[in-house]
């Protein structure tokens, strides 16, 4: 909607015998339970990896960067995450895991562990993750940890250390809903394209018909292949049809 689009050019496929697939926003911020999301609104987290998985099946990890939003996550990582899950009614939730260290195995930072807690042993608890996390997230850990933020750092055990380091690999969100069209970056769906000659973008069922860009089956991931999508289909069709279909 946002580009004038206002979804007349799949009902003028359709009116003259064209295939239009399931349409739907993609490309979009996901929701997520609880107030943690509201609490690290704003927060971009850069050099992650994202997991998003249903009934314990990973559909969906990678690395780069996302940020957080008052009802959930988006930013590049998201998106790519969203053209993977089913728009059905009754598919979420899904899990999502954010690995904070992802360049650390758990042995290399339960060490880095050992070691920002033995240069602050004599610190609250609280007081000694500023070198390991961003200090808006600090409030989050402490409380999802479960260790009492005035407790001494050198009366931390060794299981308290192993929980705070399995959250810091996989900081657990469950994701609810998505965004809608208003929010989406490209439309999953639309005309089939076994019914679109690739070399011209003429339509197989109506001569001198050409299609091309959004309207189309046709989508990808957010890093401009989508806008490539559109030039690429676009070129071939308005040279097809300025050849009278013979390029």
């Amino acid at each position: 909607p946002r580009t004038g689009s206002d979804g007349n050019g799949y009902r003028l496929a359709r009116a003259v015998g064209h295939t239009v697939t399931d349409l739907h926003p993609s490309l979009v911020p996901l929701l997520a339970a609880g107030e943690d999301p509201a609490r690290l609104e704003g927060l971009a987290l850069k050099n992650v990896t994202l997991t998003v998985s249903k009934q314990g099946k990973t559909l969906f990890s990678d690395f780069g960067e996302l940020v957080f939003t008052a009802k959930g996550i988006s930013g590049p990582l998201v998106l790519s995450a969203s053209a993977h899950l089913d728009r059905g009614k009754h598919t979420y939730p899904y899990q999502a895991a954010i690995d904070l260290k992802p360049a650390l195995a758990p042995e290399a930072l339960d060490k880095r562990l050992l070691r920002d807690f033995g240069e602050n042993q004599n610190r609250d608890f609280s007081n000694a993750l500023s070198a390991l996390l961003p200090a808006k997230l600090i409030p989050v850990m402490i409380r999802r940890s479960g260790i009492p933020p005035h407790q001494k750092v050198n009366s931390i055990t060794r299981a308290q250390r192993e929980t705070l380091g399995a959250l810091i690999k996989a900081f657990p969100l469950e994701l609810t809903g998505a965004g809608g069209w208003d929010e989406a970056v490209v439309t999953a769906g639309g005309i089939s394209v076994r019914e679109v000659d690739p070399k011209t973008m003429q339509s197989r069922l109506v001569p001198g018909l050409y299609l091309a860009g959004e309207i189309l089956d046709v989508d990808a991931y957010t890093g401009g292949f989508n806008l490539q999508i559109a030039w690429a289909t676009g070129f071939v069709a308005g040279r097809a049809a300025a050849e009278g279909g013979n390029a």
